[in-house]
């Protein structure tokens, strides 16, 4: 796993941050390249705690980049994963700061992308016992909802499009222009499809949920819609029958990617 970067989200994660990093295994944290904590422009201590944890546990792999201003979701992940490409990384894991995901299944999910098994590897509450870890029923129904209404207009077969919990390959992610994707959270519904219109290789692997007392940084109603219309107008625009400047203008960058490596 030495050519591997973990990339930790982070806003306002103050009182979570030192604890996901001391839950990252010792055998995976000490072996990967890079751990790399972009903090969203937090108003609290976030970043001078990563540090802090860097020093004192003499971990010279972790590396903090504090945004001054808020990028989005999306806008956080574009810069980790450009950094992933431009340092010649073979996997990226997104592994976020509030706790709710589970540092311990890493290996779980690096292991397939390490091994050339898929390009992305979804880390699927839904195939696990997301009620049993306390998922609201609210946000059950809602992601079961979205989820099958998604496969619907994708023709996929997943078990959830929701997790943040993922890990991709750096070399996948080079065939894809993000940058043309939402700074916001359907960032994750946007890359998806487009793993899907490239027919790369995903992966789903069961995963634990957590839902404890940390902050929630998500509208989960203007979330629903945001997925909603980014999916239905890519299945209309593919259609025929709607033109959608938003996937006209994503799918054609990435047209032109191709064309470049060509």
């Amino acid at each position: 796993m030495k050519n591997t970067l973990i990339y930790i989200p982070a806003y306002n994660a103050a009182s979570t941050i030192t604890r996901v990093l001391d839950r990252i295994p010792r055998k995976i944290s000490e072996d990967v390249k890079e751990i790399l904590i972009v903090d969203n422009a937090s108003t609290d201590e976030t970043s001078l705690l990563a540090l802090d944890y860097k020093e004192t546990q003499n971990q010279k792999n972790i590396e903090v980049i504090r945004n001054k201003t808020n990028l989005g979701y999306g806008g956080s992940q574009k810069l980790a994963y450009q950094r992933a490409i431009e340092k010649g990384y073979d996997a990226v894991a997104m592994l976020h700061g509030d706790a709710q995901y589970a540092p311990e299944y890493l290996e779980n999910l690096l292991n397939p992308i390490l091994q050339g098994e898929a390009d992305m590897i979804f880390g699927s509450r839904i195939a696990g016992d997301p009620l049993k870890g306390g998922m609201p029923w609210i946000r059950y129904l809602g992601n079961r909802f979205l989820t099958g209404l998604q496969n619907r207009l994708t023709g996929a077969s997943l078990t959830e499009y929701h997790s943040g919990y993922r890990v991709y390959s750096t070399e996948a992610l080079k065939k894809l222009n993000f940058e043309s994707l939402s700074s916001d959270y359907h960032f994750d519904t946007e890359i998806i499809i487009l793993f899907i219109e490239e027919n790369l290789r995903i992966k789903e692997i069961p995963i634990p949920t957590h839902y404890g007392d940390e902050d929630c940084h998500v509208n989960i109603w203007k979330y629903g819609m945001d997925v909603v219309v980014t999916t239905l107008s890519y299945f209309l625009y593919r259609k025929g029958v709607y033109h959608s400047k938003n996937w006209s203008r994503i799918l054609k960058d990435a047209k032109n990617l191709a064309q470049s490596k060509h």
